[in-house]
């Protein structure tokens, strides 16, 4: 059974284990955790504010990631989602548990969701795209949406007020 907890400290090791492989191995991009100090420091970038960061675990090992960041204005940003590939499909329904986690957590908080992500990533789209998200033009995000080089596409949630 899968369950979705709060980032805490002893989840550290766990986090970067799961993200760094699936950015480098799986799409191929040199991301080393030097050039992401975000997971460095989890609860001063994200745990603040509207923001948050939670853990997928089975079994007590950490099998997928998602977090929000707080971009004022009754604004988030979605970042970190990733999941194992042994935790991904309906089988396990990992992405959409964190990320219904997430929506549940940001109602009454925030109006708008927004995410950016890559070409590459076209599971993601559609997946985003199945949960409500709209694809928006770079120039409809907000300019505190943190932008990162690779992201090439952007999708926008609203939330019920």
């Amino acid at each position: 059974m899968i369950e979705i907890a709060p980032f805490s400290s002893t989840f550290q090791a766990d986090v970067i284990d799961v993200i760094l492989p699936i950015q480098q191995e799986e799409f191929g991009f040199p991301s080393a955790i030097e050039n992401q100090p975000d997971l460095l420091d989890i609860p001063n970038f994200y745990q603040s504010g509207c923001g948050g960061f939670w853990v997928a675990l089975d079994g007590g090992q950490v099998v997928g990631t998602i977090a929000l960041r707080d971009i004022g204005n009754r604004n988030g940003a979605l970042r970190k989602m990733f999941v194992r590939a042994t935790h991904r499909g309906k089988e396990h329904s990992v992405a959409a548990l964190l990320l219904g986690h997430l929506i549940e957590a940001s109602k009454g908080t925030l109006s708008n969701i927004f995410l950016g992500t890559t070409k590459r990533y076209l599971a993601a789209h559609r997946f985003y795209e199945k949960n409500g998200f709209t694809r928006i033009p770079e120039s409809a995000l907000p300019a505190t949406f943190p932008r990162v080089a690779a992201s090439t596409r952007f999708y926008q949630l609203r939330l019920p007020e």
